[in-house]
């Protein structure tokens, strides 16, 4: 009884894992989507998230039936009541790809993005994917360095989400109201993608170690270099 308890609570952490893996998937699909206007791509992502979905019902099903049977202390209750939190983050992150996705449809067979912010968009989708990915190797791997470390790494996607302002303030802004709206949107959608990233490294931090992410004080320097000013108008080409 107890194997299967445990093999139970193994299978809500794979379910963690292959919803990060699923969502970090697509808001690389749909950066591409947005930044191509590929409407067949963007219908994909939409189609998708129907999965990320179905994960989390099926995650949340299994974890209040383990309270309700086994009724877990200690490790095991915060591993349960944890991973239900991190469920959630990780669902909200598929609807921010979805909606990036959604975006691109809507505007489709036009391009929501003007090309002079090609490149910092680019950027946002490819650092929300490293992001993610992280955070599911910080699910699988339980390492509290490394979940301690991407909050210090989202500070590369706050700087481009304020660079993303800039181009919207300056007075040589040409592309109208109407794309300066889908251009806000767009870069709230991946700022917070990056935060729910975070917020499932810090619960694991939680779940290893009973305490809270904020009252630990590690040294740690991020892995990813926030873009300087200069470095966001040249991605396209390094990507």
């Amino acid at each position: 009884m107890r194997d299967a308890y445990h093999e139970e609570l193994d299978s809500i952490g794979d379910s963690l894992v292959e919803m990060a893996r699923l969502v970090g998937s697509a808001i690389g699909r749909a950066t591409t989507a947005i930044l191509d206007a590929d409407l067949k791509l963007a219908e994909s992502v939409i189609e998708a998230d129907k999965r990320v979905d179905e994960l989390q019902h099926d995650l949340e099903a299994r974890a209040i039936a383990l309270l309700a049977r086994q009724q877990p202390v200690a490790t095991d209750l915060r591993i349960v009541v944890t991973s239900l939190r991190m469920s959630a983050d990780l669902e909200r992150s598929g609807d921010l790809a979805q909606h990036v996705a959604k975006l691109a449809r809507l505007r489709f067979p036009n391009r929501a993005v003007p090309q002079d912010l090609h490149a910092t968009i680019l950027e946002m989708g490819q650092l929300a994917q490293r992001l993610m990915a992280k955070a599911a190797e910080v699910v699988v791997t339980k390492d509290v360095d490394l979940a301690l470390q991407l909050e210090s790494d989202d500070d590369a996607m706050d700087l481009l989400h304020r660079t993303l302002f800039q181009h919207l303030l300056d007075d040589r802004w040409k592309h109208g109201i109407e794309t300066a709206v889908d251009v806000t949107l767009l870069g709230r959608y991946y700022e917070r993608f990056a935060d729910h990233a975070v917020a499932v490294a810090k619960r694991v931090v939680f779940l290893v170690t009973g305490e809270h992410a904020d009252e630990l004080q590690p040294e740690i320097q991020p892995d990813i270099q926030p873009p300087t000013a200069a470095g966001t108008g040249t991605a396209a080409e390094g990507a």
